[in-house]
Formats: C-alpha cells, sequence, structure tokens
C-alpha cells in the first residue's frame, strides 16, 4: 500500500503541476463545470469541489470511473446500487461522490477529461467500472494534492454488498 500511495503522490504532482502549467499557459480560465454535470444526481465532477467537501464534512471521497453511456457493467451498478434511495441515504453520511466519466457519445468538458484521464492514471484504473475510495490532502504552499488510498471496488449486485464493502475500506 505505501508504494501505491508512492506511486499514487507522484502522478498527482504530475497531474496538478501539468493542470497548473495549461491553464497558466493557455491564457483562459478554467472551463465551468457548472454547465456539465455527472450522469447521477449528487455527484460531483470536479477533484477541487469534491477535496474541499470532503474536507469540510470529514468523509472520504469515492470516486466512480464510468463509461456512463457505453458500459454495461457500469449502467447495471447504477441501476443496482447507485440509484437506490438507500445508497443515497448512506453515502450522504459516508463518503463525498465524485464521478469521473470517460463516454463515447456525450462531450465532457476539456479541464473534466484531463482532470479524469489523469486520475485514471494515478489510480492505474484499467477497466470500468472501477471505484476508489480515498482521502486527498493538499499542500497549500506547493498548491499539490497527495492521496490516501483507502481501497477499490467494481460492480457489486446490490446496495448492501457495495456500501459494507465500502465501509470496510473507510474502518481500515
Amino acid at each position: 500500500m505505501v508504494y501505491k500511495f508512492l506511486v499514487i503522490n507522484c502522478f498527482m504532482w504530475f497531474f496538478l503541476t501539468a493542470h497548473s502549467v495549461h491553464a497558466q499557459s493557455s491564457g483562459q480560465p478554467a472551463q465551468p463545470t457548472e454547465s456539465y454535470a455527472a450522469e447521477n444526481p449528487g455527484w460531483l465532477v470536479n477533484i477541487d469541489e469534491a477535496y474541499a467537501l470532503s474536507k469540510k464534512t470529514g468523509r472520504p471521497i469515492m470516486a466512480n470511473f464510468t463509461g456512463s453511456d457505453w458500459c454495461g457493467w457500469c449502467k447495471r451498478l447504477t441501476a443496482s446500487v447507485f440509484s437506490k434511495d438507500e445508497f443515497k441515504t448512506w453515502a450522504e453520511k459516508n463518503v463525498v461522490l465524485l464521478e469521473l466519466d470517460f463516454p463515447r457519445r456525450k462531450t465532457v468538458p476539456q479541464n473534466i477529461q484531463a482532470q479524469n484521464a489523469n486520475l485514471q492514471q494515478a489510480f492505474q484504473v484499467s477497466g470500468y467500472p472501477t471505484i476508489w475510495v480515498f482521502h486527498l490532502n493538499k499542500d497549500e504552499a506547493k498548491n499539490q494534492y497527495t492521496i490516501e488510498a483507502l481501497g477499490k471496488t467494481g460492480y457489486t449486485a446490490t446496495v448492501q454488498e457495495f456500501t459494507s464493502g465500502v465501509e470496510q475500506m473507510i474502518k481500515k
């Protein structure tokens, strides 16, 4: 786990440095995410917003790496878990929800595409759905995040199975 933490740390440093350089070199403000929303209501799409809410509430971030418009298992997970009131109630008390989408038929703002691709690399995600649970820490002086990975999961058939698995990650 220490090795993964260091690897993720390096990728996050690269992500934040590259993101910062791109924003500075383009001379344009970052694209707003107000017009772009997650497929699942209540999920955030911006890592900075997820970090702020996580710090405010003390809850870890639960990131769903998904292909919302083409991935069959992702659609099943949404239908059997994420769309259920039982899950929504549980999530509100336990995690900050972050959707990292890789759709094929809808447009995602360029800054969100870059963020998602960099996080996919940082977490070494190679299939969908992949759900990572983690804490973020930010070095304000360097404007860099470090990730404390708690664990990952994929498709599960029921809310109970999914939430109990995530609770075990959080308790570690």
